[in-house]
């Protein structure tokens, strides 16, 4: 008896400790928890969404030569006037305007079928939106989802916004007037999704918008998971073609995409002006994840601004990319009042030309003025973990518009043509295992 008491207390002290071991918990920057959620990579299973409306099986027909935007749209309607399901584009090139999905429809763009936009901006309803840090009146996008919880975008075929014709009419405005603004070429985004939460994009291509790619506003809980985002970077450049546009969001997954676009990558925004601040249409962004995700030609991989008030809580981890122009980007704009704070990059690797640029953007900006402007602030940067073949590591210029201050270089391998690491033009700014060109800093 007294045997089979020391064996079972032996055995639970083995047992014990495992079972109540528990994983180290992953913190944001400013050191808060990192929720469950952002853990959860699972793909949406499209058969639990409910009914399947086939467009071609209520009047759409498959002809990539008419525009079928009234067709589509009444699909979407019958659907969510029917109690909600998924709207689902089949193999084969159908053409549209401007789409609004409504609550409990969803979308699913099946293998060999292409959503393809129109390439007349009549096609696309002008309404009240958001665009470039302001609320106005702009055209609406190719997909539109306004308050639409639990909207989900699946498959693995395309939406394409065939937007050459836009590009070319773009470039000439450009060389007929170097002043002319995006707003000024008429240009719809691919997918614009406001209000929303519980939003999934996952898998699908999405390919050669005229504008933004996507645009997020004021929506929390998104996840765009295995897509391929791409626009042209050579030949008829697609102008402003930024991949991901997260506007006054939280929580938002960036999962194992690849971003190949004329512009920056993933891009924070959220207001422009000197007041922007007190504009309720502005707002921040907080606890953004970006990782296990490949960039090839892009701008900036991850961009805080132009039109950009307050971040918080910003991590790009577990990225390659290939010929970036920059890997982090703080665009400070000197008529905005701007703070960007707790951002991390880490475990990253590859080529560009600047990994780190800190520099004032003045392109389109209106200073006014504002006796009590906020002085602009950069805090709490850190990137650790890196391998970087550059041509500027270190792009960073001081200015009486920010501060600078808190960051860190850790564990990180750089070739570095320029070689101009200044730990001077930041305060506190701290160096460990930071190795450039072979030399210790």
């Amino acid at each position: 008896m007294n045997f089979k008491l020391l064996l079972t207390a032996a055995l639970m002290a083995v047992t014990l400790p495992s079972l109540g071991k528990k994983e180290k918990q992953e913190l944001f920057p400013d050191g808060t928890p990192i929720p469950a959620w952002f853990n959860d990579t699972t793909k949406v299973d499209v058969n639990l969404l409910g009914k399947r409306y086939v467009i071609t099986e209520y009047g759409v027909k498959n002809d990539s030569n008419i525009v079928q935007t009234e067709q589509i749209q009444s699909v979407i309607d019958r659907a969510a006037k029917d109690g909600g399901g998924v709207v689902v584009i089949p193999r084969g090139v159908f053409l549209s305007g401007s789409l609004f999905f409504k609550q409990g429809v969803s979308l699913l763009v099946e293998e060999d079928a292409v959503l393809k936009g129109s390439d007349r901006i009549r096609d696309f309803k002008l309404l009240t939106t958001r665009m470039e840090g302001q609320t106005l009146k702009y055209f609406a996008a190719l997909v539109n989802a306004d308050g639409v919880d639990g909207f989900t975008i699946a498959g693995k075929g395309t939406i394409n916004g065939n937007g050459k014709n836009y590009w070319e009419e773009f470039w000439i405005r450009r060389q007929y007037n170097r002043q002319c603004t995006n707003l000024e070429a008429m240009r719809p985004r691919l997918v614009y999704i406001s209000n929303s939460k519980n939003v999934t994009v996952q898998d699908v291509n999405l390919i050669n918008s005229p504008f933004w790619t996507n645009h997020l506003y004021k929506s929390e809980y998104v996840r765009y998971i295995g897509c391929r985002i791409f626009a042209p970077t050579s030949g008829i450049k697609a102008p402003s073609s930024d991949a991901i546009d997260i506007d006054v969001c939280k929580n938002v997954l960036i999962h194992g995409c690849y971003m190949s676009v004329n512009d920056d990558a993933v891009v924070l925004k959220g207001g422009k002006g000197t007041w922007a601040d007190q504009d309720p249409n502005n707002g921040p962004n907080s606890n953004i994840i970006i990782q296990d995700c490949h960039y090839g030609r892009v701008h900036g991989c991850l961009t805080l601004g132009s039109e950009s008030l307050h971040d918080r809580n910003v991590v790009l981890r577990r990225c390659t990319f290939t010929d970036a122009n920059r890997v982090l980007w703080l665009k400070m704009r000197p008529d905005t009042p701007q703070h960007y704070e707790y951002v991390t990059v880490e475990d990253v690797s590859g080529d560009c030309s600047s990994f780190l640029v800190v520099r004032p953007w003045t392109q389109f900006f209106k200073p006014e003025n504002r006796p009590d402007m906020p002085l602009s602030t950069c805090n709490n940067i850190t990137i650790r973990n890196a391998k970087v073949k550059s041509k500027n590591f270190f792009d960073v210029g001081k200015s009486e518009k920010y501060h600078l201050t808190d960051f860190t270089f850790e564990n990180c391998v750089v070739e570095d043509e320029k070689q101009a690491f200044d730990k001077s033009l930041i305060e506190n700014c701290v160096t460990k295992k930071l190795k450039i060109n072979g030399d210790g800093f």
